[in-house]
């Protein structure tokens, strides 16, 4: 273990300890260090961040970047008080841009080829099951990765068919009811860990081959191979990403509500819950995601003006 990577190791114990949420951190930090390790320097410099962040996101097109600026800066202001040669980088080097672009909605079929190409390309059993699992538990309820890979065995109500998606984004918990076929996939993949892995080291409800916690660092990638191998989105704008899973389910959803002649503007702030949004707002804007769905809206608000015309 170097220097550097046991410095990262203390920081991040000394702010869970002080209370502070590090589980976006406590991926983003390992994955810098190693890339530091890689250039062969021992310490945090400014330079060292952009590349990092430039490698792993050539162009700027989420927040993520910014983020990973973000939890390098907090661990080179704890490192500079014991390496006086520690760089910390500036506010505002790797800015927040708002705007979102164009995103990829995933088909049936997608989903399907994908998941099943998991299943059948993996060679290990347990890491198959584990990915096809999570990647179907991403594309149903639409849950966030982070919430996904921080579920613990004892989150889910096998009873209720409910998961408990405890403090995660804006520091919400919440209750997340899934479908009986969805609990009927957990609960195949349950069993089918327990037998390939009786003696986990994390309570994490999915698992690694190290009986650990996923960390995000590799789950996405191996995503990113998945999605290649089986041709999704090969003639999309971008690249297809694990992320907007989570954006076809809310998608799908109002979709079905305004084809369905549904109240949707009351029935929005259910699904705000439902996905952990912070506020509505953040939740109407799928609402010009997709093009139908858009038009959709559109129609619906002219024919409220018609009927609302004296």
């Amino acid at each position: 273990m170097t220097d550097l990577r046991q410095a990262v190791d203390d920081y991040l114990r000394l702010r869970c300890s002080l209370g502070h949420q590090m589980a976006e951190a406590a991926y983003l930090l390992p994955d810098f260090v190693t890339f530091v390790d890689g250039r062969g320097e021992n310490t945090v410099t400014v330079a060292a961040a952009l590349a990092w962040v430039q490698a792993r996101e050539p162009e700027v097109v989420t927040t993520v970047s910014p983020r990973r600026i973000t939890a390098v800066r907090g661990f080179a202001r704890y490192l500079s008080g014991i390496d006086p040669a520690t760089q910390v980088p500036p506010l505002g080097l790797v800015p927040y841009r708002r705007r979102r672009g164009q995103i990829f909605l995933y088909s049936d079929a997608d989903i399907a080829a994908i998941m099943t190409a998991a299943k059948t390309t993996i060679a290990q059993p347990l890491r198959a099951a584990t990915y096809h699992t999570l990647i179907g538990l991403l594309a149903a309820p639409g849950l966030r990765v982070g919430e996904a890979i921080k579920l613990d065995r004892d989150d889910i109500d096998w009873d209720q068919g409910v998961l408990h998606i405890r403090e995660t984004k804006f520091g919400k918990s919440r209750l997340v009811p899934l479908a009986g076929t969805v609990m009927t996939a957990l609960r195949e993949y349950d069993v089918l860990r327990d037998h390939l892995m009786p003696v986990p080291k994390d309570p994490s409800f999915f698992v690694s081959l190290t009986a650990k916690r996923l960390i995000y660092a590799s789950v996405q990638p191996l995503f990113g191979t998945l999605v290649e191998a089986v041709g999704v989105g090969a003639d999309a704008p971008h690249r297809p990403r694990l992320h907007e899973l989570r954006h076809t389910f809310a998608v799908r959803t109002l979709l079905h509500w305004y084809r369905t002649e549904d109240n949707v503007q009351a029935k929005i702030p259910s699904l705000s819950t439902y996905m952990g949004h912070r506020e509505p707002a953040c939740t109407y804007w799928y609402l010009s995601a997709a093009p139908e769905l858009l038009a959709l809206a559109a129609a619906r608000r002219d024919g409220i003006r018609k009927q609302a015309r004296p």
